[in-house]
């Protein structure tokens, strides 16, 4: 085994790329090489890992701990704040313990009985677009309000509590320059709020997934009253920001490779597959890094990696990796892509992974169907991102369509 230069790379902090066209950010850094030693912006060193098989390595193999990575004793700043407490900051068999009591509420099965019910989301929330003058704001019409509504009713949150959430859930889901005094009392503010809500339901018990899991913690005790408010909090959380922010950016993106959005509108059976495809494609953010720790000397892509040193997968840069996907480049919404990395990989692959495909597949099935003609109201680079964010979130994306008839 062989090890990399010593003198580490310096990481700017994150910028978000030009909307429509997201390149990964980090893969100048790289060199062309599959994983890089580097100063992080918060003077942490840690390993960059850029190449597919290596990054999907990192979250696969056991050996590298996400536990460690976000340990009490670790410095460690903007989301990582907030997964340090929450299940995204555990390792087997603590994780296993607790995503198997959710797990049932996200399998395939239940996500395919959830979209009739998603279908009617999404024509409610395009009637009130059409119903409208236009151009409209697709953020705050349709991209936001569409997860929203999808998530609180399976976890039984009040849609009218959903404005707080998303101020609580900016400033958790901040990039490494946030405060992070005000990042704590925003998780503050959100497990008071969610130690309300479970009292609430176990004064009321509903038909939930917020019942269910106080129903694990009291009969059972599977769950403390402490992993029972985190759980809750990050359920809410990661079921709305990331689908929200999916929809927006990959609308974008197709809307300036028209081409490929031409083939869409033609033939709506390549939704599936294309959903996939911009999974792959679009980058929401590079501050969302899932660092792992090394729990004990091994190889990675050819370097040794040290006991209690940290790799951070890039997964946006993973899924551009030429020797996995042909012209990685390129948007091809008829690609077959079969193993991106955009819901992670190993343990810690995203428990929504089911249902956000099926939220993404039905909000282009309804755009491109719905609303002919669809189209940027505003020059693509007049387009803004909100500052100081993790997940790349777009101020507002303002679009117009032809009338009917």
């Amino acid at each position: 085994m062989t090890r990399a230069d010593d003198r580490p790379i310096k990481v700017p902090p994150p910028a978000p790329p030009p909307p429509g066209e997201p390149a990964p950010e980090q893969r100048p850094l790289l060199g062309g090489r599959a994983l890089v030693r580097a100063e992080m912006p918060d003077g942490s060193i840690a390993w960059l890992v850029g190449g597919y098989s290596e990054a999907r390595q990192v979250v696969t193999d056991s050996r590298f701990s996400r536990a460690g990575a976000v340990a009490a004793n670790r410095a460690v700043q903007g989301f990582e704040m907030f997964a340090a407490a929450s299940l995204n900051g555990m390792d087997p068999p603590e994780h296993t313990r607790i995503r198997k009591l959710v797990a049932s509420a996200f399998t395939a099965h239940r996500t395919a009985a959830l979209r009739p019910q998603v279908t009617l989301i999404v024509d409610g929330l395009i009637e009130k677009m059409l119903s409208r003058p236009h151009p409209t704001d697709l953020v705050s019409a349709f991209a936001l309000p569409l997860p929203v509504r999808v998530i609180c009713e399976m976890l039984g949150v009040p849609e009218s509590d959903m404005e707080q959430f998303h101020a609580w859930s900016d400033t958790v889901l901040g990039d490494w320059e946030h405060n992070g005094d005000v990042i704590m009392t925003a998780l503050a503010e959100m497990y008071e709020y969610f130690g309300r809500l479970v009292e609430m339901k176990r004064a009321q018990p509903a038909d939930d997934l917020m019942t269910a899991l106080i129903a694990a913690r009291d009969s059972s005790d599977r769950l403390s009253e402490q992993e029972l408010t985190t759980l809750g909090c990050t359920l809410l959380v990661g079921g709305y920001e990331t689908t929200a922010n999916q929809i927006s950016l990959s609308l974008v993106a197709l809307l300036c490779h028209p081409a490929e959005l031409a083939r869409l509108v033609a033939d709506p059976g390549l939704i599936p597959g294309a959903v996939e495809e911009l999974l792959r494609y679009v980058s929401l953010g590079g501050g969302l890094a899932p660092a792992r720790m090394a729990t004990e000397n091994l190889e990675l892509g050819g370097v040794t990696i040290r006991a209690g040193e940290v790799a951070v997968p890039l997964y946006t840069t993973a899924n551009r990796d030429p020797g996995e996907f042909i012209d990685p480049d390129r948007l091809d919404v008829g690609r077959n892509v079969v193993a991106h990395l955009a819901f992670g990989a190993g343990a810690h692959h995203c428990v929504g992974a089911q249902l956000a495909r099926m939220e993404l597949q039905e909000a282009f099935r309804g755009l491109l169907t719905r609303l002919p003609g669809l189209r940027l109201a505003t020059p693509v680079e007049e387009l803004r991102y909100k500052p100081g964010m993790a997940v790349y979130s777009l101020s507002e994306l303002p679009v117009s369509w032809d009338e009917l008839g």
